[in-house]
């Protein structure tokens, strides 16, 4: 569906060629008393991207979301949005905004009130307030609710209206905190793909905080993992999962083999620490042809974890190396079960050192 122009951000906030990125942050760090929430963080989120800043509780991915918006100072480093310093600046002189978890709807208002609202204060005429509320609520897929309040929508709808009131005032960026967080999982997938379209429909940056993997792969152009403070590694969806820095990522961007000791040195030719994905590896019959540019071990199927669309099965091998295999269950796929002796095959460029 088309961007009514009353939502599209000026040129300047999507031109991707522009010499300053959508938000810069350099060397910034954040104390809370002793404790150390950001250290020395460097940050380039371009413009008109979704960017994800992914890690587990307590990493500092909320406290660098925060320190954009102006509700957090750093107590180093600077913060500039489209090139501007922002670093000391009061949150209403940025030109982002927020959508939080918990929606911060208000209850007494309608929906059609609740996304004016910003305009309103801004003081803006009724006639343009009118066309932009509605211009938001068909951009939600929402237009018939406007007169309705909060308690009388479900979860995902207060979701969209909570979007809608963000997005009505063209920020250069809009930050999510944790946004689909209260959803169940059905509706919090739906949502996923939504917001995923609106932010290619708006053009808007787009920075999300979030501690689901697979939600942050999902959504991202690019993701930020966090880890104590610090940022682990930055890249693409693919560059994380395919090809991790460190193992924190490997371990924590969804289910991995470590393989390290004999078995790393066996299958490289030196001290080695490996990152396999259980998906890359495949089961074979004892005795299978192995084509170069694979790796084969035996193995003894210790577990086997029916799934639905997959099975997962635990193996050890000679060495005592567990490896976790992933097979879908087709036509093609080679059952077995507990106690079988198989050998196991992947492609060598899936021997990932971290």
């Amino acid at each position: 569906m088309p961007v009514p122009a009353a939502l599209r951000p000026s040129p300047a906030v999507t031109d991707a060629s522009g010499a300053d990125p959508a938000i810069a942050l350099h060397r910034v760090d954040k104390t809370f008393g002793d404790f150390h929430a950001v250290k020395d963080l460097t940050l380039d989120i371009r413009r008109g991207e979704f960017f994800s800043l992914l890690g587990p509780s307590g990493s500092g991915k909320t406290t660098v979301l925060r320190m954009i918006a102006g509700f957090e100072l750093p107590t180093g480093g600077a913060i500039s949005l489209g090139g501007r310093d922002v670093t000391s600046a009061a949150p209403f002189d940025r030109d982002v905004n927020t959508v939080f978890q918990d929606y911060a709807l208000f209850p007494h208002l309608t929906v059609a009130q609740n996304v004016e609202y910003g305009l309103r204060v801004r003081g803006m005429s009724r006639a343009e307030r009118a066309r932009r509320v509605q211009d938001a609520l068909e951009l939600i897929r929402l237009p018939h609710v406007s007169d309705r309040r909060p308690s009388q929508l479900s979860g995902g709808q207060r979701q969209r209206v909570a979007l809608a009131r963000a997005l009505v005032l063209r920020p250069q960026v809009l930050l999510l905190d944790e946004p689909l967080g209260a959803l169940d999982k059905q509706l919090r997938e739906q949502m996923q793909v939504e917001l995923k379209q609106i932010q290619r429909e708006v053009g808007i940056t787009f920075v999300f905080v979030t501690h689901d993997q697979e939600e942050a792969l999902t959504l991202s152009d690019r993701v930020a993992v966090f880890n104590e403070g610090t940022v682990e590694q930055v890249g693409t969806p693919e560059d994380l999962y395919a090809r991790p820095a460190t193992r924190f990522v490997a371990t924590f961007l969804g289910t991995t083999n470590l393989v390290e000791g004999e078995l790393a040195r066996v299958l490289t030719g030196r001290p080695s620490v490996l990152s396999i994905r259980p998906e890359r590896i495949h089961i074979h019959p004892l005795g299978s042809a192995v084509d170069e540019g694979r790796c084969a071990v035996e193995a003894v199927i210790e577990e086997q974890i029916y799934t639905g669309p997959t099975t997962r099965y635990v193996a050890r091998t000679d060495d005592g190396t567990r490896l976790i295999v992933q097979e879908q269950n087709d036509s093609h796929s080679t059952a077995s079960d507990r106690g079988d002796r198989v050998q196991l095959q992947w492609s060598r460029r899936f021997n990932y050192e971290i």
